[in-house]
């Protein structure tokens, strides 16, 4: 299994180069290409409406050698003026936005690297945006950076669900990942959410990692478990291209988990979850009755979000954009900009109905739920050949059709959701 990595992208160390060097590709900031391509109302701003926003801040104590999200550590102290230029871009998405924000995902990074009065100054400004009522605001946090201090300013912030990088419970698999928190760290940030009022958590784990056995992940799980969360994560170790644990790996330096392991370790997953009240309503993710991640179905039903932040992605109007990926350049074109808050993007992807119409089918059927019947017609109308792999997919018992008229995964198929989603988009 992997991960879909829809926002913050790796990029190594910020070597801090200046906007002024990258002005040709800079120069395509969000209010000219969105604003360009479907104009401007009574010299107002355009609006736009999205269901989420996803927010990137970048700072880490250490940047494990398995993540390819973009992150660094802060040895410069830049996280007052990240959050001078955060603000100034909420300041601008406020002119532009059309309707309530349901979702907000405040990811990185480690969010909550940053000190108490510094996620209050964070907090403060997304509750600037105009959010929905019981909108859901999820923030992403490292067990060794959580105390009661920063959940109380989470909670009173209108921050009301956390997602734990717990990983595994096991030291010596930590370890391989480069992560460094005390496994025992993940009971206590739990039970400090619980008292400050955030008892809606999630935990991310991850499986296969090398030398990892089936019994161990069981054991993973059990622990998962105990601490009570409302939601888990479940993925498959990914070799993300570029990272330190990749190129470890193409040395040679060590063997990676065996697919037949790793495959068992996913059925464990989703019948222990099962057993224990959860249901999985994607192919990494597992929820209690009523608490499915909402931002995550954002993007997995290729809903409209808002992104601010160095490195995020974003979709809005039909174009999907990045913002520029480095703090050193976001930060300088805030200043180039007239530090007027216009977001700087680069890789704008304008609408095309056959890539929309892709991602809309790989997006789809990593939900439990499938995609419907237009969605499957028209993805054959652009492309016929796939009329032939829904039918194969289907004969092999990997997708399946509901009374509904959904295609989606069995069982089986699930596994080996990766596979068939190559053949068919």
């Amino acid at each position: 299994m992997t991960t879909l990595r829809l926002h913050g992208e790796g990029a190594g160390d910020d070597p801090h180069v200046g906007a002024r060097a990258l002005g040709e590709v800079l120069s395509g900031v969000l209010s000219g290409v969105l604003e360009g391509a479907v104009g401007r109302a009574g010299g107002a701003p355009r609006k736009f409406p999205v269901r989420g926003l996803y927010a990137h801040v970048p700072f880490c104590f250490h940047k494990c050698h398995y993540c390819d999200f973009y992150s660094f550590v802060d040895r410069e102290g830049r996280s007052g003026a990240f959050l001078d230029r955060f603000e100034a871009d909420v300041a601008w998405a406020c002119e532009r936005i059309e309707g309530e924000i349901d979702t907000v995902f405040v990811g990185g990074g480690t969010p909550t690297l940053l000190t108490a009065d510094e996620l209050r100054r964070l907090t403060a400004a997304i509750a600037r945006l105009p959010l929905a009522r019981g909108a859901e605001w999820t923030v992403e946090a490292n067990p060794e950076t959580i105390d009661r201090e920063k959940a109380d300013v989470l909670a009173a912030g209108g921050v009301n669900r956390v997602s734990i990088g717990a990983q595994s419970f096991d030291p010596k698999h930590l370890k391989t990942l480069e992560r460094w928190h005390d496994p025992a760290n993940v009971a206590r940030a739990a039970e400090t959410l619980r008292a400050a009022g955030l008892v809606n958590f999630n935990l991310d784990l991850i499986f296969g990692v090398p030398g990892q056995t089936l019994d161990e992940w069981r054991d993973d799980l059990a622990q998962a478990l105990a601490l009570r969360p409302e939601h888990l994560s479940c993925y498959g170790l990914t070799y993300e291209p570029n990272t330190a644990m990749t190129k470890r790996l193409q040395k040679g330096e060590f063997d990676p988990c065996d697919d037949e392991v790793e495959a068992a370790m996913y059925d464990a997953t989703r019948t222990t979850l099962a057993a224990a009240g959860f249901a999985q309503y994607e192919i990494s993710n597992f929820a209690r009755a009523g608490r499915e991640c909402r931002h995550n179905l954002v993007y997995w039903r290729n809903e409209p979000w808002w992104a601010i932040g160095p490195s995020a992605s974003g979709f809005v109007a039909g174009h999907r954009f990045k913002v520029v990926p480095r703090l050193g350049d976001w930060l300088a074109r805030g200043v180039e900009a007239g530090g007027d808050g216009s977001q700087p993007v680069v890789d704008v992807e304008p609408p095309d109905e056959k890539r929309h119409t892709s991602e809309a089918l790989m997006l789809g059927l990593r939900l439990m739920e499938g995609i419907d019947a237009a969605l499957e017609r028209r993805a054959v109308e652009l492309e016929p050949a796939r009329a032939a792999v829904f039918a194969r997919a289907i004969a092999d018992g990997l997708l399946e059709r509901t009374a509904e008229a959904r295609l989606r995964f069995t069982h089986r198929g699930a596994a080996l959701a990766n596979e068939v989603l190559a053949e068919i988009v």
